[in-house]
């Protein structure tokens, strides 16, 4: 199914972009109730994904020039000045089941080889095929917990060592990861989440008119694939041709260093846990800016994407009044737009607090029972929004 026929669900769209423009953001994860075209979306990606060379034959998908995208194989000859033969194929996408084991996932020992050779061979796994490409995982919420492990620690080093009956061997996996589920099935553990790149969370379609327009698309396809995907050929082209140029650009794109200062007061007045919020902040704007073809990035770049990119990653409270993305894009307002500075944001979440007197004031004061100092009575992750 086209990806520009798709109606609706920008933000899934470009989420999907960006990480095809740099795939160090880190993926995306796309929660969404049942029927919003979650698998869709992802599934019709890959006919705008750019082709890549590859030495020939290699089950690493291996570069033929880049030493850090090499297997072990295609490495050995490399050093040695042997020349291999290369081939051009599209940047693979490779779904992950749901009752995946972990030898299939990671790679196990090659059973034919050493029944017939009797010679220990490695057989690689899923995280092989997906080497410069991208790892689908539909209902990760409900792939086992192990599993969901392995491929975060994969894709975050890029590297992927299995040790198995006497083998031991290291192999880029180089990939982006890209989940998908339904919250009404359970949730991902904080910890796993923060690891993804991109949060998007998607809702069916309320306009008339655009479930309309997506009912008749359907149909239209079901009907007659070809001549449906003929009709959209020249958005796709399109938009391939501008995803191409993206790529090439955001190495040129900079940010200016007040631009890093608010975005990491911002990071830090959410109470986000380590750097990984201010990092994939950056590279998300500039790939943004890139995808627009500017050099530059902007404050309307960082408003446009830091919800995405910090939603997930502020902590939860079930008495906050506001929700993560509500909540990243009011302590934004303030920095961005109104130029409040830490202090006086800090101040207001202070005041914010019920209760003036006695007890109460104490409290704000920052001291608690047990004499230890508070965020202005707030405790570690507590909000209390801002007036």
């Amino acid at each position: 199914y086209p990806l520009t026929a798709i109606v609706g669900q920008e933000e899934m769209k470009l989420a999907l972009c960006l990480n095809v423009i740099d795939p160090k953001i880190g993926g995306v994860m796309i929660m969404g109730d049942r029927g919003t075209g979650k698998s869709t979306t992802v599934r019709a990606l890959v006919d705008i994904l750019p082709e890549i060379e590859i030495v020939a034959n290699d089950p690493f998908n291996s570069s033929p020039n880049d030493r850090e995208l090499m297997g072990p194989e295609a490495t050995e000859k490399f050093n040695s000045g042997e020349s291999q033969e290369t081939a051009y194929m599209r940047v693979p996408m490779i779904d992950l089941p749901l009752g995946a084991t972990e030898d299939r996932v990671c790679g196990s020992i090659d059973i034919e080889r050493a029944l017939t050779g009797g010679v220990k061979a490695f057989e690689p796994g899923l995280l092989a095929k997906a080497n410069r490409g991208l790892l689908y995982v539909d209902e990760v919420n409900l792939l086992d917990d192990h599993l969901v492990d392995v491929m975060l620690d994969s894709a975050a080093s890029g590297w992927n060592t299995v040790e198995r009956e006497g083998i031991s061997i290291s192999h880029p996996a180089r990939f982006i990861l890209v989940g998908s589920g339904n919250p009404e099935e359970g949730e991902l553990r904080p910890q796993l989440l923060d690891r993804f790149g991109l949060y998007v969370e998607i809702n069916t379609v309320a306009d008339p008119d655009l479930r309309l327009q997506l009912a008749l698309n359907r149909t239209a396809y079901d009907l007659n694939p070809e001549e449906f995907y003929a009709s959209a050929r020249e958005d796709q082209e399109a938009l391939k041709e501008k995803l191409l140029k993206a790529k090439a650009l955001v190495k040129e794109v900079q940010v200016d260093r007040d631009l890093r200062i608010k975005i990491s007061t911002v990071c830090s007045l959410l109470d986000i846990d380590g750097i990984r919020g201010d990092m994939v902040v950056v590279r998300t704007a500039k790939a943004f800016a890139a995808f627009d073809g500017r050099t530059e990035v902007t404050e309307d770049d960082v408003g446009r994407i830091i919800g995405l990119c910090l939603g997930h990653r502020t902590r939860k409270d079930p008495l906050d009044p506001l929700g993560g993305v509500m909540k990243v894009n009011a302590v934004f307002k303030r920095i961005f737009k109104d130029g409040l500075t830490y202090e006086a944001v800090r101040g207001m979440q202070a005041k914010s607090q019920p209760g003036k007197g006695g007890d109460d004031k104490k409290k704000e004061e920052g001291a608690d029972e047990d004499g230890k100092e508070g965020r202005g009575g707030l405790k570690p992750g507590q909000w209390r929004g801002l007036k």
